[in-house]
């Protein structure tokens, strides 16, 4: 994927929380302005469809693309009928000025992209993983709109759509009974030619292994089901690749509902799939995919006792809307409209973040660990490795030194 690096003007800019933000401009009957960051799988096959779609609604319009790569960003630009390329983000939102900044570049980029966004007076929905710390991502929540917004979203599509809305609603609800038992599973195979690409398989580049660039995906539904968590217990291995990150992991969840969830991330498994499963006191509830569902995706099966009526209640679930990018916009540009807060941000954004970094954390230190404990002065909360041994990046002692002088 090819990205948009901030340049030295744009990161002095957004390093001052107190920096200077201009006002979105009011979107009450027009479409909002938007513009791309980032030209490549993602952008190409998911953002530009979707914003495409809303555009022939009306509801938005795509004005400008940015990426380091001006070949890139110029054939992107042609084949999305898109006016303005440029290679430089600031220029970009200084002169286009626009009311949405989606980021589809590598997790390293995104804190100060999201920033300087935020600081133009844009909303911002950037794809996962978010950023690559806590540390990140409070910095990201600290430069939003006090009220009203700028507000800076994440892409956390399997969350939207028809399945998940009914089944959240049946757990909130506790239709089918209190839920007991979750499984979330994340199985996925990668082999050596994806982990050539050098940003891959990296702390400081990729945030994380599977755990945060691949199951972030349901374990962030699961959340979403299930609601807070409150402590976690995990192992993580490097048992295939050669990468700095781990290759697999498996952890243990306690919800502060009392449901108990195991979760398995891994990249070493040739029969792909993506699962959750929550087993309730009077039915079990599960999702079978890949990379996205519709509503012939999930399946509830009723305990014995259960009476006809309501199984057949539990297994109505509306006009078939599928999880998509698509429909997480539609959500996110009303928001926008409405000048508020939209879903996957936020705290709302954070939590699954912080349950990567506990997970990390415990698999690293063989503790258990609780909601709410990583903050400013645990090494967890600035990198997920945590600086412990064997999991941290070696610097080689001939390296040279990065300090600059004063």
């Amino acid at each position: 994927m090819t990205s948009a690096t901030p340049t030295a003007s744009e990161t002095s800019a957004t390093d001052d929380p107190q920096a200077s933000r201009s006002p979105s401009a009011p979107l009450s009957d027009r479409p909002v302005r938007t513009a791309v960051i980032g030209t490549g799988g993602i952008a190409r096959g998911c953002h530009l469809p979707a914003l495409a779609r809303l555009a022939e609604e009306g509801e938005t319009e795509v004005v400008a693309a940015v990426d380091i790569d001006a070949a890139a960003v110029r054939e992107f630009c042609a084949t999305g009928g898109i006016p303005h390329a440029y290679t430089d983000l600031e220029l970009m939102l200084r002169e286009q000025q626009p009311d949405l900044v989606t980021i589809c570049t590598p997790p390293t980029l995104h804190r100060e992209q999201t920033i300087a966004a935020l600081r133009s007076g844009a909303w911002v929905w950037c794809e996962k993983p978010p950023v690559p710390t806590l540390a990140d991502f409070d910095a990201v929540e600290a430069a939003e709109g006090p009220t009203g917004g700028p507000y800076a979203s994440i892409v956390f599509q399997h969350r939207f759509g028809s399945g998940a809305r009914h089944v959240r609603r049946l757990l909130a609800e506790q239709a089918m009974g209190r839920p007991l038992v979750a499984h979330c599973q994340t199985t996925w195979y990668r082999d050596a030619a994806y982990y050539a690409v050098p940003w891959r398989g990296r702390w400081h580049t990729e945030g994380g292994g599977p755990a945060m660039g691949h199951g972030i995906h349901q374990m962030d539904l699961l959340l979403d089901l299930l609601g807070p968590w409150s402590e976690v217990r995990a192992m993580a291995g490097r048992l295939v690749h050669d990468v700095e990150t781990e290759d697999v992991s498996t952890a243990l969840v306690r919800f502060e509902n009392g449901t108990m969830a195991t979760v398995v991330n891994s990249v070493l498994s040739p029969d792909e799939v993506s699962r959750i499963r929550v087993d309730c006191e009077r039915a079990t509830v599960e999702l079978t995919h890949l990379y996205g569902h519709a509503n012939a995706d999930w399946r509830i099966t009723p305990a014995p006792d259960v009476p006809e009526a309501d199984a057949m209640a539990w297994q109505d679930f509306g006009a078939d809307v599928p999880s998509s990018h698509l429909a997480q916009l539609r959500e996110l540009i009303a928001s926008m409209r409405a000048g508020e807060r939209p879903r996957s941000s936020g705290p709302d954004g954070r939590k699954s973040l912080e349950l990567i970094t506990a997970l990390y954390k415990s698999a690293f230190t063989d503790t258990t660990v609780r909601r709410g404990e990583i903050g400013p002065g645990d090494p967890y909360y600035t990198a997920l490795h945590g600086g412990a041994p064997g999991w941290a990046p070696v610097v080689p002692e001939s390296a040279p030194s990065q300090e600059v002088p004063a």
